[in-house]
């Protein structure tokens, strides 16, 4: 009998998934693991009653979180990244043959575990590339801690319940700016704005007083219900974020990738927000 996954992200509004088949269902250390599959998606993958990831759409989030950072900064050797323990952003990253070293801090060694057996193509062998370096630890102690530096962060993190609160936190942020490079890049998901525009807001409020140049771009994520997910950016060098077409043409086209989604014209045009964000950053 088919049954049905309800998700618990926004009181009032929701989306549902009917379960064709159950694959996983346990509760770790840390959060209720939940991976299924459904005729139009695919696997999708839940945590704590939220979908996370889908086989059929994870190619525009993990895109956008990995290249459009990569080809902004034009000289990326070192990545870390927070959270993403599907492996899709570690797939995503290290498509890029100038990058030397990544290094993945994720919680939950279950929930790599399971992916890599559950959802063996978002990681597509990325865990075993001699590039990467999984670290199973907090990311808040890892960022504050850690006498590594990085020339882009990318923060893969569930939405500000649960476990992944204290990535949306100034501590975090602050530990972030510490172990970037000069003129490195910091970017992390920030949810569906029309429906959590306050979490956008905290995420303005936190990150402009450390770095100087503070915005948001965005993509449509079908499974990411209700609009716009956006996507938190900060570095020290505005013009990384004004890079010209026509030279992330001539980086795309040099980097040897092939995507789904990105593309410069794309990059481009999404840093573009709506009028109600922009609003919402005067307070108007």
């Amino acid at each position: 009998m088919t049954t049905t996954f309800v998700e618990t992200l926004h009181n009032g509004y929701g989306q549902c998934f009917t379960v064709d088949e159950l694959l996983f269902e346990h509760r770790t250390e840390h959060q209720e693991l939940l991976i299924f599959r459904n005729a139009t998606f695919g696997r999708v993958m839940a945590l704590d009653g939220i979908v996370q990831t889908t086989e059929r759409d994870e190619f525009i989030y993990h895109e956008m979180l990995t290249h459009l950072p990569l080809l902004a900064h034009g000289g990326v050797a070192r990545v870390l990244i927070i959270g993403g323990g599907d492996g899709g952003m570690l797939r995503e990253v290290l498509k890029h043959p100038t990058v030397e070293a990544v290094t993945q801090v994720e919680i939950d060694q279950a929930v790599i575990d399971m992916c890599r057996r559950y959802l063996p193509n978002h990681s597509a062998g990325a865990f075993d590339d001699p590039r990467a370096n999984v670290v199973i630890a907090d990311g808040v102690d890892f960022v504050r801690d850690t006498s590594e530096r990085y020339d882009l962060i990318i923060s893969d993190c569930t939405d500000p319940v649960g476990p992944g609160e204290v990535l949306f936190t100034s501590e975090f942020y602050a530990g972030c700016k510490r172990c970037l490079n000069p003129g490195g890049v910091f970017v992390a998901q920030n949810g569906v704005a029309f429906l959590q525009l306050d979490e956008v807001l905290n995420t303005h409020h936190r990150l402009s007083p450390l770095f100087a140049d503070q915005s948001f771009y965005c993509a449509a994520v079908p499974t990411y219900a209700g609009g716009l997910m956006t996507f938190a950016w900060a570095s020290d060098d505005p013009a990384l974020r004004q890079v010209a077409l026509d030279a992330l043409d001539r980086r795309y086209r040099a980097s040897g990738i092939r995507t789904r989604y990105y593309n410069p014209q794309i990059h481009a045009g999404s840093f573009a927000l709506p009028q109600y964000i922009l609003d919402a950053f005067s307070g108007s």
